[in-house]
This record gives structure tokens, C-alpha cells and sequence, in this order.
């Protein structure tokens, strides 16, 4: 009596059909923004106090102001959540200044 051996290869042998657990997922980013996960589209400076406290001052510029500033974020970079919240501390403390003005 002759013996039938399985002539299917094992399923990890199979090169048509990958695992699908071992498939990486296509990222897609998130595009240019100011919002966490995007690219900045600029750069962003905002200027550092003179007066020696080195605190930041006054608005976010897309250029450096001269003197002493501090680069927040440069252009093509990631908006983290750090960057974000600079931006909007800094954005908040020019409304602030304007309600008082």
C-alpha cells in the first residue's frame, strides 16, 4: 500500500500570501500645522527677555528678532507637545496684553 505525503508546503513557506500580522501598516503624516503630529510650516522664534531673567517675551516671529531669542520649533520640524504649548502660552499672554492695553 503507497502512503499519500502532503505535497502543500508549510504555511510559513507560502511567499503569495504574507502574514498578516508581520504586515506594517502605511503611515500617513499628519501634514503642515501647528497641531501636535504636524510639520511646522516655518520657523518660529520668540524673544528672550534682555533684562537678564531670560524670560520669553513678546510675540512668535517667523524669523529671528535679533538679540537673543529662542527657536521654538524650525521649519519642517514636528510640532510636539512641548512646541504646542509654547505657542499657546505665548499666544495667550499677547491676548493678556492686549486686554490690558
Amino acid at each position: 500500500m503507497a502512503t499519500r505525503g502532503s505535497k502543500s508546503p508549510d504555511p510559513e513557506q507560502t511567499p503569495e500570501q504574507p502574514n498578516p500580522a508581520v504586515v506594517r501598516t502605511q503611515q500617513y503624516s499628519a501634514g503642515e500645522g501647528w497641531e501636535v503630529g504636524q510639520t511646522a510650516p516655518s520657523d518660529a522664534f520668540r524673544a528672550l527677555d534682555a533684562g537678564g531673567t531670560g524670560a520669553p517675551t513678546g510675540p512668535v516671529v517667523h524669523s529671528h528678532p535679533g538679540g537673543i531669542a529662542r527657536q521654538i520649533v524650525a521649519k519642517g520640524g514636528l510640532v510636539t507637545e512641548g512646541v504646542k504649548r509654547e505657542l499657546d502660552a505665548a499666544e495667550e499672554s499677547e491676548q493678556g496684553d492686549s486686554e490690558q492695553g
